[in-house]
């Protein structure tokens, strides 16, 4: 599967459980009506009972300065282990799951459906807000963050 490149995210959420995030890069669309995205979390990350007792989760996708972010919700940078959400700006919005202030996209969502398999849960988040921003989007693939760029000019003449 390290072949398989994936936007990079980090699940958010607060509430009554407490705060927390994790990054995560099993994530997609699920559907346009309702609009809902999926995205699964390991059955051991502490923030999953979080987001399943808070029914909130904001899914922020990275953009290609962020690395940092993926990296400290990952546990990887030891100055954040104690206090991840300060390693960048979020604002607060109304479902009260953080969203990473200049993510590429960001999905405020409740949690809809959850499902146990193997050794993840598989979330279901009805999305409620949108935000966007005209960046470029942080991959992770062959075990190295990577960037979208264009492969090539599109030769118009051939959709002609």
């Amino acid at each position: 599967m390290r072949h398989a490149a994936a936007s990079v995210t980090v699940l958010t959420t607060d509430g009554p459980a407490g705060r927390g995030g994790v990054t995560v890069s099993a994530f997609c669309s699920l559907s346009a009506d309702p609009p809902s995205v999926l995205a699964c979390v390991h059955q051991a990350s502490p923030v999953l009972k979080l987001i399943r007792e808070n029914r909130r989760v904001c899914v922020n996708l990275l953009a290609t300065d962020q690395t940092h972010v993926a990296d400290s919700f990952a546990g990887r940078i030891a100055q954040w282990r104690s206090n991840r959400f300060a390693c960048a700006e979020w604002d607060e919005v109304e479902n009260g799951a953080p969203q990473l202030r200049g993510a590429l996209a960001s999905f405020n969502c409740t949690l809809a459906g959850e499902m146990p398999f193997g050794s993840h849960y598989i979330l279901i988040g009805r999305v409620e807000q949108v935000a966007s921003s005209a960046r470029g989007g942080l991959l992770y693939a062959d075990r190295a963050y990577r960037h979208i760029g264009p492969l090539a000019p599109i030769q118009e003449e051939l959709y002609t």
